[in-house]
């Protein structure tokens, strides 16, 4: 067990590094730096000579790189170029407002997910089956932007019962900011509800059709037990892997709804840093992000290795 984590630890580490790089090396190969980008048409001469000298961008770029790796070791993520501002103080307020929008969007969508699932599981082909999955599939293939629009579109515009993008500024309290998020918050559970769904209605017809079940009704066992005692907990395991991924994906993949609606979170900062071509606020977004992610993965991971003593005597 020790020997898997400090495996899955080292795997995670290594991925970080990756993503440093290629994000470091894809900034590098766009048109233009922070200092064409800062100072617009009169990026050029001497004024654009004199901004990459004031903002150190006239070295090699490995130089950059590792000067600013040196400084992620030790907590120091460096400083915005476009802000002049510690890029802790800058992430700061952003990396709590994503957090509150996964988590109102998880606490929401995951119950639903499992209940619906349970249900389409247990009543398999039935009407309501066909019509839950259904929609599910839907919500599934149809684009985050598409599912945005359409929420904007009935809820705002025609209806007028909520805001279509989100106004609170990114130092607001969170209760103010939960207010104005009801649209991006429905459209994370929706895409969320969608994919933990599918996974627990697999996971409840495969332990439904297994041996142990079918042993049970053979030999009286009143259905509610077998279902309470033995398909719930049974069918949710496989299903945990798929919601660390999924609440994973929810904290670190919220660009394109954090942009649709305005909201301020790290989404939506890491659009604006890479419009300003500000390099190292793009890489500690997305070191952060991509740590989120890692973490989370790893961590529902375990969970169910844990949990479950067949599938760890197995992997290890």
């Amino acid at each position: 067990m020790l020997r898997l984590i400090f495996r899955r630890v080292g795997s995670a580490l290594f991925t970080l590094v990756f993503i440093a790089v290629v994000v470091f090396s894809c900034l590098e190969l766009m048109p233009g730096d922070a200092c064409t980008a800062f100072l617009g048409r009169e990026g050029k001469g001497t004024a654009l000579e004199n901004c990459r000298e004031r903002m150190r961008l006239n070295r090699p770029a490995p130089e950059r790189f590792f000067e600013w790796a040196g400084g992620v070791l030790k907590g120091d993520l460096g400083t915005s170029m476009q802000r002049q501002k510690p890029i802790t103080e800058i992430v700061g307020w952003r990396l709590r407002n994503t957090v509150v929008l996964a988590a109102a969007a998880a606490m929401i969508g995951i119950p639903i997910a499992i209940f619906l699932g349970f249900l389409c599981g247990l009543y398999r082909d039935r009407p309501f089956d066909l019509a839950v999955s259904a929609t599910a599939i839907f919500a599934m293939t149809i684009p985050e932007f598409v599912s945005a629009t359409i929420l904007i579109l009935v809820f705002s515009v025609t209806l007028g019962w909520t805001a279509g993008v989100v106004t609170a500024g990114y130092k607001a309290p969170i209760l103010q900011l939960l207010a104005s998020t009801v649209l991006p918050v429905a459209t994370l559970s929706l895409i969320l509800t969608a994919h933990i769904l599918r996974m627990v209605r697999s996971s409840v017809i495969d332990v439904m059709g297994s041996d142990f079940v079918l042993m049970a009704r053979l030999k009286g066992v009143p259905f509610r037990q077998i279902v309470l005692r033995h398909v719930l907990p049974n069918s949710l395991l496989p299903a945990i892997s798929v919601i660390g991924l999924t609440v994973a994906w929810l904290l670190g993949g919220v660009v394109i709804v954090e942009s649709v609606f305005n909201y301020p979170g790290l989404g939506r900062l890491a659009v604006d840093a890479v419009s300003d071509r500000d390099l190292p606020l793009v890489q500690a977004i997305a070191l952060l992000l991509g740590a989120i992610y890692i973490i989370t993965n790893l961590a529902a991971d375990l969970l169910a290795l844990f949990l479950n003593p067949r599938l760890r005597t197995h992997r290890a």
